[in-house]
């Protein structure tokens, strides 16, 4: 939800207003170490309610978490405007190095930029080898090779998402600094792959 309203630059309320009930979890995006609310009608909210009961829910020193929630949604705006423009740098050309992935023109890789709205961004993989999960092995490995010719051995984690896409998500603790790694680690591994 906080993802598609920076992304279309409006208000959630916006967005949830024709929904009966709604879910917003704090950890991730927006920082907190656990917790989510969630919000309906007031017949909906007390079955939740108990229903959260019969499962054994409850917690004791909630405030805890409910100020991380807090600072979570008083800086969701930025933390999450900076996730989506990692994720655009991770996908779309770029004017400093390293590449992203459309600037790589692999044959091995691709993603199309007009899908890459918020803090995701799925990546096609072409050719049948490495297949999704194989490059996902390749990324999050380390070799001798690696650091020999890039200098740094980095461990990137990404997801094998269908039989020919790939999954990378940013969160508040991906900076810069680290989408920049994770493009010269798909580079290195787009190369190897080819050789």
């Amino acid at each position: 939800l906080m993802n598609a309203a920076v992304a279309q630059d409006v208000e959630p309320a916006r967005i949830t207003r024709h929904c009966d009930s709604v879910s917003l979890c704090f950890s991730k995006g927006l920082g907190a170490p656990a917790s989510a609310v969630l919000a309906g009608r007031r017949e909906f909210i007390a079955e939740a309610w108990r229903a959260r009961k019969l499962l054994g829910g409850g917690m004791r020193q909630a405030g805890v978490l409910a100020a991380a929630a807090r600072v979570g949604l008083e800086h969701a705006a930025a933390t999450l405007r900076r996730d989506h423009d990692n994720a655009r740098c991770f996908a779309e050309a770029s004017p400093l190095p390293p590449p992203g992935i459309q600037e790589l023109n692999s044959p091995l890789c691709s993603v199309n930029l007009m899908a890459v709205e918020t803090n995701i961004v799925m990546v096609s993989v072409r050719g049948g080898w490495p297949s999704p999960a194989e490059l996902c092995e390749h990324l999050q490995a380390v070799s001798e090779e690696e650091l020999a010719e890039t200098g740094q051995a980095v461990s990137v984690l990404l997801f094998p998402w269908s039989a020919h896409t790939v999954r990378a998500v940013w969160h508040r603790d991906v900076s810069a600094r680290d989408t920049e790694l994770a493009k010269n680690k798909l580079e290195f591994v787009a190369r190897k792959c080819q050789e």
